[in-house]
C-alpha cells in the first residue's frame, strides 16, 4: 500500500480523541497545515547521523523532559530549568563516557499521554481521564475533560514558543560549559556523597583548563550546544497536519525526533502506518511483555533499508524483569542483524505507589535497571547508546530515594506532576554521576 500523511486513517487506531463537532477539528487542522514548519529538515538529518553513532558506540544520548508537558510551564522558569539540568547531566556524562553525548528534550511537544482508563471518578461524577493539554484539561469537570481541537492550535504555539526561547538561550551563551559551579548544588552538598561529586566537577573544569591551556585559547564550542527536540507522536490528526514534503521525503515538523508508545506500537494499528512513512528518527517503547518476534517484524516494517540512525529502540521493562526480558530482545535482534541505537527508560517499569496510594518510583529500582541493561548489552556484545528519563529542573518530590533520600512522607511536600513522578533536579545530577561511572566501566 502506498504511504501517505493521511493514509494511517484506514487502519485501526487506539488512543485518538474523539471530539463533538468534526467541522471545528477540520478547521483546526487546515489551520495547522498552513503554518510554517517548527523545525528544519537538516537538522532532522544531523539528530539521524548522531543517532547512528550512538547505535555504533561513537555516541551517547541523552534524552529527558517531563512525562506530560502542561501548558502553564511555557515560561522561562520552568524552560530553563529543564534545559539547565539536561545540559548539566550531558557534562557529565561526556566525561564519563569519552564521547560526544547528544541532547534530546521531551519538550515543546510532549503535550498528550495515552491512559489506562478511559473515565475517572471525581465525586460521584464520572468524566472522561485527563490525557494532556493537548487533548483535554486537567481540572476535574465534564466541562474541562471534553476533548478541544483548539488544543492542537494551542500545542503548536506552545511548542514553538518553547523552541523559540531554548534556541535564544543557547545562542546567547546558556550552554557555557566552564562553570559548573555555578549549577543549583546545595540539595547534594548536604550528602554523604558530596566530596566525591565535587572531585568528580573539579576533574571535569581541570580538562577543561588543561585543553584551552594546550590550545592557548577558549574554546569556543564549549560556549553552544546541540539540542534536539521529541515527543510521543500520539495524536495522529496533529502529526499529520505538521508533516511536510520535500522533493524525496515526508518530514514531521513538530520535533526532531517523534516516538511510538508501548500501546500504540500494534503492526497492523494506524500509529506503525504513519511513522513509516516520515523522514524522522522514530523511537519504539518496549515493554516486558513484548514478544521477540513481533520487535523485529516491526523494525522491518519501519526499516525496511535496516539503515543506522534510523531506529531507537528504547526498553521499559522493570528492575526486576530486565534479566528475564532484554537478552531474548537482544538475541533476536542480533541474529537478524537488524540495526537500532538501544536506549535504556528505566522510569515506566518501576512506577509504584507509596503507603498513601501516592504513585512514585524508586531511585535505587531505576539505578538498578540501569545498570543490569548495562551489564547484559555489554554480556551479550550490543552496546546501550543512550538513555531516557523523565525528570525536571525543579525541586520536586515524586520519587523516593537518592542521596537527598526522600520518603513516603516528604511526597506531598511538592509534588506537582500531572501524570508520571520525575527525577528532581538533585536527583537527576546524581543520576548523571552514576551513569559517569558506569560508562567507565565501574558499577552503579
Amino acid at each position: 500500500m502506498k504511504w501517505t500523511p493521511d493514509s494511517w486513517q484506514k487502519f485501526p487506531f487506539k488512543h485518538q480523541p474523539v471530539y463533538p463537532d468534526d467541522t471545528k477539528v477540520q478547521k483546526v487542522l487546515a489551520q495547522l497545515q498552513k503554518l510554517p514548519p517548527l523545525i528544519f529538515t537538516g537538522e532532522i538529518d544531523s539528530l539521524e547521523d548522531q543517532i547512528a553513532q550512538a547505535g555504533q558506540g561513537q555516541r551517547f544520548i541523552l534524552q529527558g523532559g517531563d512525562c506530560a508537558e502542561r501548558f502553564i510551564d511555557c515560561n522561562e522558569k520552568a524552560i530553563k530549568s529543564k534545559l539547565k539540568i539536561l545540559l548539566q547531566m550531558s557534562v557529565i556524562l561526556t566525561y564519563g563516557a569519552r564521547v560526544p553525548v547528544t541532547r534530546i528534550g521531551r519538550i515543546a511537544g510532549q503535550y498528550a499521554k495515552p491512559r489506562s482508563e478511559e473515565f475517572e471518578t471525581s465525586g460521584e461524577i464520572r468524566i472522561p481521564s485527563y490525557k494532556g493539554d493537548l487533548i483535554n484539561g486537567y481540572e476535574p469537570s465534564a466541562d474541562s475533560r471534553m476533548p478541544d481541537p483548539e488544543r492542537l492550535l494551542q500545542g503548536y504555539f506552545y511548542a514553538g514558543t518553547t523552541l523559540n526561547y531554548i534556541r535564544a538561550m543557547l545562542k546567547g551563551g546558556f550552554a557555557d560549559l566552564h562553570n559548573p559551579f555555578q549549577w543549583n548544588l546545595h540539595e547534594i552538598e548536604k550528602t554523604s556523597k558530596w566530596p566525591e561529586y565535587k572531585a568528580f566537577l573539579n576533574r571535569i573544569l581541570d580538562s577543561i583548563d588543561f585543553i584551552e591551556a594546550l590550545a592557548n585559547t577558549p574554546i569556543a564550542t564549549l560556549n553552544t550546544v546541540d539540542f534536539f527536540t521529541a515527543h510521543e507522536g500520539l495524536v495522529l490528526n496533529y502529526e499529520q497536519a505538521l508533516t511536510r514534503s520535500t522533493r524525496q521525503d515526508f518530514y514531521n515538523a513538530g520535533a526532531h525526533m517523534l516516538w511510538i508508545g508501548e500501546r500504540t506500537r500494534q503492526l497492523d494499528g494506524a500509529h506503525v502506518e504513519y511513522f513509516r512513512g516520515i523522514r524522522n528518527p522514530i523511537g519504539i517503547k518496549i515493554g516486558s511483555l513484548a514478544a521477540a518476534e513481533t520487535i523485529t517484524e516491526l523494525l522491518k516494517k519501519l526499516n525496511p533499508s535496516n539503515k543506522w540512525g534510523r531506529i531507537v529502540l528504547i526498553t521499559r521493562f522493570g528492575a526486576n524483569k530486565v534479566k528475564n526480558t532484554l537478552p531474548r530482545i537482544i538475541e533476536a535482534i542480533l541474529q537478524e542483524n537488524l540495526r537500532v541505537t538501544w536506549c535504556c527508560d528505566p522510569m515506566h517499569g518501576n512506577t509504584i505507589q507509596s503507603w498513601d496510594g501516592q504513585k512514585t518510583r524508586n531511585f535505587q529500582a531505576i539505578q538498578s535497571e540501569i545498570s543490569q541493561t548495562f551489564d547484559i548489552h555489554r554480556e551479550m556484545g550490543s552496546y546501550l547508546g543512550g538513555i531516557h528519563f523523565e525528570l525536571t529542573g525543579e525541586n520536586v518530590s515524586e520519587c523516593l530515594g537518592g542521596a537527598i533520600n526522600l520518603r513516603d512522607q516528604d511526597l506531598q511536600r511538592n509534588y506537582q506532576t500531572w501524570c508520571d513522578p520525575r527525577l528532581n533536579y538533585a536527583q537527576s545530577l546524581e543520576m548523571a554521576f552514576l551513569l559517569a561511572q558506569k560508562l567507565k566501566g565501574g558499577n552503579v
